[in-house]
């Protein structure tokens, strides 16, 4: 590509200019690019071949790189070369790998390819670092310059007939003269035209430089050469020459006309006359100009030492709108940052669920746990019986789940810092599968009635799913138990619950970080750490993995007037199916409302979800409460070495008795080693209490009196019974320092006599 056939060119980097995070391109530092034709891409997107918009020839100059850009003929390159020439796009950037550093200095690197982009981030320079700083790294960056191109000619562009000062292009110079970053539109250019081109750092050195030439005149000295001088400094740290160092030859010469002007103007006026000259001749408004006097400006800058910066010494002198002589803040990113809840459980949901491309989902299966599905013995002679099992289904039809966005067409227009719509898509998406991830997982919380709830029959949550799919666990303890005492009870009902599940290989745990770190702190007796680290947890509890969501904390519900704390879930997510339909994938559709002019977008995706295997999943919810259930023991057992047949049979216990028939036992050795107590009436029953209680049974009133029992970990008792009309049984439970205490009467029991 040769420079006369271009159609467009501009400073892809400039030198010497201090970027936000420190460092300073230098000369030279891509000279290696001289010549080089690199790619011209759209804002940087490299993703897609599309936005290759045509190609740059790249020309080492002293100030820097400037680029020759010829545009393509696809249809992405046409359209910007009409971005360009109206003017919408005027900003370069590039970007550049294997940079090589000094401190803060580049010193070399490589530039890849040349970018439009909407908006240059400063007046000079900045470097927005992909990887850390280093003395020397094949760091890699994207460079702004935040300087205006310049339009060439491009022979689709103008007529051939004009005459050359009615074009509205120019010509960029062949020879090593650089090209101004702001071109006349076929006028000389003005002071005021190149004092605009200053960024806002070097306006506010140019004034300092003009207060200083003033007050040096009105003394009777010779001006000083400020440019020369380390003594003033800026806020941050850069002295004036450095920034001066910064302005091209064409800046400087205007600083120079500046300085003599004020310096004519106070020779004049004197020195407490305001200066009423405008040296920006071609301005158009003079009402729009903040004009100081040589007083104001003098007592600025000499108050500058004192008040320890220019800002603070103008605002002590009353000028008003000072904000205009400082740079506005900037954003440290292009694009906000969002607040929002920890996500990465949501890709773990959304990547371990099994996907169908059909949104109605029908589960069918047979129950052969039941004793009539055994298989039998066959004794001779005997009618042989059919196995009975069950057959059992559930269908799921699927439901339309949706996030509505809106904006002012204005402000899609006025927001040039970033693409505010790719934005806002970005946040639909991450909030609709956020909404889905978490109906899968324990349902979207909202209550039954309105109208955004995602129904539980479409989106079936696997908390609160059926208990042939769901296996419910429960975690009982004290109101009163210990972090360490909730942990440990947490940990027993993960690991004895999987005797129960039926689901695909090895699942995960989906708790809370607060459960988590409950467990990660557990001490045992002498105040060790037992799990110190989250892989030995993982072990204990028999999962794949433990991931940790936001959305589970502080989840309750109710069952049997008792509420119920979701702790954990362990399931396989493979067993979980989501089906969508051809076209009820997720889709994105547009809309603008001519009424309002306002661009709506919406997201939505129609699917369905449910377990499809029975007892695919456990749900660990935490209890609050002592757990005391008595009943009599199996009629088929064994009881310290007498048949429970052989003692009792029809045995009930009820709220606050007991019934049934007791037979008369003789030679129970099993019972005591004392004879007159191995014969009589026995009841054996069987206790059910709270994990880690104690619990207790005692026989009161009466003539003789039974000591507490404290029981075994078979959690059963045999009770000899000698006068069932006033003696009652007594139970204690407890745990964590409460206590629950049943009493039963044995009144309604019937004794055999010897």
């Amino acid at each position: 590509m040769g420079k006369k056939h271009y159609d467009f060119s501009g400073w892809a980097t400039r030198n010497n200019l201090r970027c936000s995070d420190g460092r300073t391109i230098r000369k030279d530092a891509f000279k290696d690019n001289d010549g080089q034709t690199v790619p011209l891409v759209w804002n940087h997107n490299h993703n897609d071949p599309l936005n290759v918009l045509g190609h740059a020839l790249l020309e080492n100059r002293n100030e820097g790189v400037y680029a020759y850009c010829t545009f393509n003929d696809t249809e992405a390159g046409r359209n910007a070369k009409l971005l360009v020439q109206h003017g919408d796009v005027t900003a370069l950037s590039i970007y550049a790998n294997k940079l090589k550093q000094n401190g803060g200095d580049v010193l070399h690197g490589a530039i890849r390819e040349v970018s439009l982009v909407l908006a240059g981030a400063n007046p000079g320079a900045y470097i927005d670092a992909v990887l850390s700083h280093g003395e020397v790294s094949d760091d890699e960056a994207i460079i702004y310059t935040g300087r205006d191109i310049n339009i060439a000619h491009s022979d689709d562009w103008y007529d051939e007939n004009e005459e050359e000062d009615d074009m509205r292009f120019m010509h960029a110079d062949d020879d090593d003269q650089e090209m101004d970053d702001h071109e006349s539109d076929g006028k000389e250019e003005t002071v005021a035209d190149v004092f605009n081109t200053l960024s806002e750092k070097q306006k506010q050195v140019v004034y300092a430089l003009i207060g200083q030439a003033v007050e040096d005149a009105q003394k009777g000295g010779s001006v000083q050469h400020s440019d020369d001088s380390d003594e003033d400094e800026e806020d941050d740290g850069e002295t004036v020459a450095d920034v001066f160092n910064t302005l091209s030859e064409k800046q400087k010469n205007v600083v120079y006309a500046l300085i003599g002007q004020a310096l004519e103007d106070a020779g004049v006026k004197g020195g407490d006359e305001s200066v009423k000259h405008n040296v920006f001749d071609d301005y158009e408004d003079e009402n729009d100009v903040t004009v100081l006097s040589h007083s104001d400006m003098e007592a600025i800058f000499s108050d500058a030492k004192r008040f320890g910066s220019l800002k603070e010494s103008a605002i002590e002198h009353g000028i008003e709108n000072i904000e205009y002589l400082f740079p506005d803040a900037q954003n440290i990113n292009n694009t906000p940052d969002w607040l929002k809840r920890e996500d990465d459980w949501v890709t773990t949901v959304m990547n371990g669920v099994h996907h169908t491309p059909f949104s109605r989902i029908k589960s069918m299966y047979a129950d052969i746990t039941e004793a009539d599905a055994r298989a039998k013995g066959y004794i001779k002679g005997n009618m042989k019986k059919e196995e009975v099992f069950a057959l059992f289904k559930r269908s799921t039809d699927p439901q339309t789940i949706y996030k509505k966005q809106k904006l002012e067409r204005d402000d899609v227009i006025d927001i040039t810092d970033f693409d505010v719509v790719a934005w806002l898509k970005a946040e639909m998406r991450m909030m609709l599968d956020e909404e889905i991830a978490r109906a899968v997982l324990i349902g979207d919380g909202r209550d039954a009635s309105s109208d955004e709830k995602i129904s539980a029959d479409h989106v079936r949550p696997i908390w609160t799913d059926a208990d042939v799919y769901t296996i419910k666990a429960p975690i009982n303890v004290s109101s009163a138990a210990t972090a360490d005492q909730k942990a440990k009870a947490f940990i027993r009902a993960c690991v004895k619950s999987r005797k129960d599940y039926k689901g695909s290989g090895n699942p995960v745990l989906f708790t809370t970080e607060d459960v988590l770190t409950d467990c990660l702190l557990m001490e045992d007796n002498q105040g060790r750490i037992i799990y110190d680290t989250e892989e030995k947890l993982r072990t204990a509890l028999r999962v794949s993995k433990i991931v940790t969501v936001p959305v589970m904390e502080n989840q309750t519900r109710e069952v049997n007037g008792k509420t119920n704390y979701l702790w954990g879930l362990i399931v396989n997510l493979n067993d979980y199916n989501i089906g969508a339909d051809k076209g009820g994938a997720v889709n994105m559709f547009d809309d603008f409302d001519i009424d309002y002019n306002a661009q709506k977008y919406l997201i939505e995706t129609r699917c369905s979800g449910a377990l499809t295997k029975p007892y695919s999943a456990i749900a660990l919810e935490l209890v609050y409460n002592l757990v005391l259930a008595i009943e009599a023991e199996a009629a088929t057992g064994t009881i310290k070495g007498k048949s429970v047949s052989d003692l009792q049979s029809d045995i009930v216990v009820h709220d606050t008795y007991i019934k049934g028939n007791l037979k008369y036992v003789t030679g129970y050795t099993g019972f005591s080693q004392d004879t007159d107590e191995q014969s009589g009436n026995f009841l054996a029953l069987k206790f059910t209490a709270t994990e880690g209680a104690t619990t207790t049974v005692q026989l009161v009133g009466g003539d003789s009196y039974m000591e507490p029992v404290t029981l075994d970990n078979d959690m059963n008792a045999v009770l000899r019974i000698t006068d069932k009309n006033k003696q009652k049984l007594q139970v204690v439970t407890t745990v964590g320092g409460e206590s629950l205490t049943k009493v039963y009467s044995l009144a309604n029991l019937r004794v055999a006599n010897s």
